[in-house]
């Protein structure tokens, strides 16, 4: 086992290297001054470079050779597999373009943070324009190596083995029904009337709030911390979890269910392989399997009336008592549909149109099809035929309100719906094995749901690719019909 452990060693010294990166983002985004940009983005950079030298060392593609005769148990040749996955997309890069990249992407994700409110789209162009460019290379590069589409080179660095046909297929059923669904939620809600929380809700107790609801869904405070950012995301390293949010004394709903959501990620970290951390094979098996931890604790324990029940007490104790805390009230606050500009404060019906958007955009711009330019006419056109909703001159709350794009992330946001589907999916089955899970989530019981999700899903990393991951767990790969189930029996 030579070769196999001579590339253990040098995968373990890359997870120090994305330590490194991964607490140095965190930074960027929480906590570095605004003159810190520049020399920033510089050392990143470098970071980058460094890492991709230790996984393009000329040794490493003779190890992985041998290693394949090599007798390995089942995690390792399942760590094998993921190694050799990672060299083969980074070996596919050259270093020049790699720095090139953190650099371009460093700078107009610090550019947007001030041209978005100040809804300067033209400003935003000429840095979006090198991020483009710089992606088709590294797709054009990636796809005539595998012998895949350019968007779909994309989309597998972070949904390994799924395909643009995939997610034709997908959401061009999901097409045929979401509009129907979002239109009969809103008629059936019409009648229900609901009572706005009035503010203003101090950021100091909105943040013991949301620190409490973390205690109560275990995150482990020993090993990660609750921080502010402009765009809300979850980082860090599994004993040094790093989530954030944002707050608006308008409005504690966004940014408490925001923190629910991350905890759902961190919880994910906090309990992946504990043997193989170092290791390729401890990684979640691609995004949507991440997203699928932040939505079971969104959208399926979060924004369950149950849950709402559980945590009105904890809503009064700190932001006070008003009828809009009611526990029923609560539920449809968080339930109510309402096609809106923003994708991460829309309800659970129209969120999917947000992400079918986003990924009809990408696909176009990556395959050479549309120019950056062309992005806000054409979003504007799709919002109002998804969600009917007008984003004429609005950049800021339109084509301009993701970090994705400008850190390069093209082919991550079919993900999110996707996360979705698994989530419903899961929690379909726990519901076969204990059909009262309400009542549990009502009394804060939650051990059954953890557990559950750290057999089938936390402890076992890449160890499973992903629709074994999800059949083992299920019995089935991904089906939507449970997710349409759940909006179902949820909204209508």
């Amino acid at each position: 086992m030579r070769a196999y452990q001579s590339l253990e060693k040098t995968f373990a010294r890359l997870n120090n290297l994305d330590h490194l990166s991964s607490i140095v983002g965190w930074d960027y985004a929480a906590m570095m001054s605004k003159k810190g940009s520049g020399s920033r983005a510089a050392a990143m950079a470098q970071l980058d470079v460094m890492r991709h030298e230790v996984i393009t060392d000329a040794q490493l593609k003779a190890l992985l050779q041998s290693a394949q005769s090599e007798t390995l148990d089942h995690w390792q040749q399942a760590n094998l597999r993921e190694m050799k996955r990672r060299w083969e997309g980074e070996n596919l890069l050259p270093a020049a373009l790699v720095e090139k990249q953190a650099i371009v992407h460093g700078r107009c994700e610090h550019a947007w943070r001030s041209q978005r409110p100040a809804n300067d789209w033209k400003g935003f162009l000429v840095n979006l324009n090198e991020v483009v460019a710089l992606a088709r290379e590294r797709a054009d590069r990636l796809s005539q190596a595998r012998g895949l589409g350019r968007y779909d080179s994309l989309m597998d660095q972070f949904e390994p083995g799924t395909r643009s046909t995939d997610i034709d297929r997908i959401f061009g059923d999901l097409k045929t029904w979401l509009p129907t669904f979002i239109a009969s939620a809103q008629k059936k809600q019409a009648s229900e009337p609901v009572i706005t929380a009035q503010g203003p809700f101090a950021i100091e107790q909105q943040r013991a709030l949301g620190l409490e609801i973390m205690q109560l869904l275990q995150f482990d405070f020993d090993g990660g911390r609750l921080d502010v950012s402009t765009h809300p995301f979850c980082g860090g390293v599994p004993d040094d979890v790093r989530i954030t949010t944002r707050y608006r004394e308008d409005d504690f709903a966004g940014s408490l269910m925001g923190i629910v959501h991350e905890t759902g990620h961190a919880r994910y970290e906090q309990n992946r392989p504990n043997d193989w951390l170092a290791q390729p094979v401890s990684q979640a098996r691609s995004m949507g399997i991440h997203e699928s931890q932040s939505l079971s604790f969104e959208m399926q324990i979060g924004c369950n009336p149950a849950f709402m029940r559980l945590i009105s007490p904890l809503i009064k104790k700190y932001l006070g008592d008003q009828a809009a805390f009611a526990p029923d009230n609560l539920g449809k606050l968080y339930t109510r549909v309402k096609p809106g500009f923003i994708r991460v404060d829309a309800d659970e019906l129209c969120y999917p149109a947000h992400i079918i958007l986003r990924y009809e955009i990408e696909r176009a711009l990556i395959e050479g099809e549309i120019e950056a330019a062309q992005i806000p006419e054409i979003w504007d056109a799709k919002m109002m035929q998804y969600l009917g909703v007008d984003t004429k001159g609005n950049f800021k709350d339109g084509c301009m309100q993701d970090i994705h794009w400008t850190d390069g992330m093209f082919g991550y946001f079919p993900s999110y719906t996707l996360g979705a589907m698994y989530a419903a999916q899961y929690f379909a089955t726990m519901r076969k094995t204990k059909p009262a899970l309400d009542a549990d989530i009502e009394a804060g019981q939650f051990q059954f749901i953890f557990d559950w999700l750290k057999t089938n899903i936390w402890s076992m990393g890449s160890q499973l690719e992903t629709d074994a991951l999800v059949t083992k767990a299920t019995g089935e790969a991904l089906n939507p019909m449970h997710f349409k189930a759940h909006l179902q029996a949820r909204y209508l």
